[in-house]
């Protein structure tokens, strides 16, 4: 049809004529109400923004005094355990407060327990590095 008689067909519906190929021959349009086609394009790509949030995976910290017990520590691996199974990699650092950081060893003792705690369900990312007062590594789900 031509160009003109679209143009009314649009103007008598309340709606707006949209080119969608330009180089296409003849050229395409389409009869649309923009507004209501902008809002729902805005909302599919609010949609998938969040898709696209939720498959990625988060980086948790867990944060471990070198004096813990051992039931604490029971409980901080059962959360380290939770996050693997969601898919989000965790940062576990060993912190160590005053005069514990004469005493590192015991710090390297404590990360070796927790990394064979999690060997089977976990991967460390790399070695555990010291930075400031913290020993740290990452890991994720194997």
């Amino acid at each position: 049809m031509s160009s003109r008689e679209a143009q009314k067909l649009a103007t008598e519906a309340g709606v707006d004529l949209v080119e969608i190929a330009a180089n296409a021959n003849p050229p395409v349009v389409k009869i649309i109400d923009w507004g209501k086609y902008q809002y729902q394009k805005m909302k599919e790509e609010a949609k998938n923004r969040k898709k696209a949030r939720e498959k990625q995976s988060e980086l948790k910290q867990m944060k471990i005094g070198l004096k813990i017990s051992d039931n604490d520590l029971g409980i901080k691996l059962r959360k380290i355990k939770s996050f693997l199974e969601d898919g989000d990699r965790v940062k576990i650092m060993v912190i160590f407060r005053g005069r514990e950081m004469a005493h590192r060893e015991v710090g390297d003792e404590l990360m070796n327990r927790i990394l064979t705690e999690l060997g089977d369900l976990a991967v460390a990312e790399g070695k555990p590095q010291f930075s400031g007062r913290n020993l740290s590594v990452g890991i994720r789900k194997k």
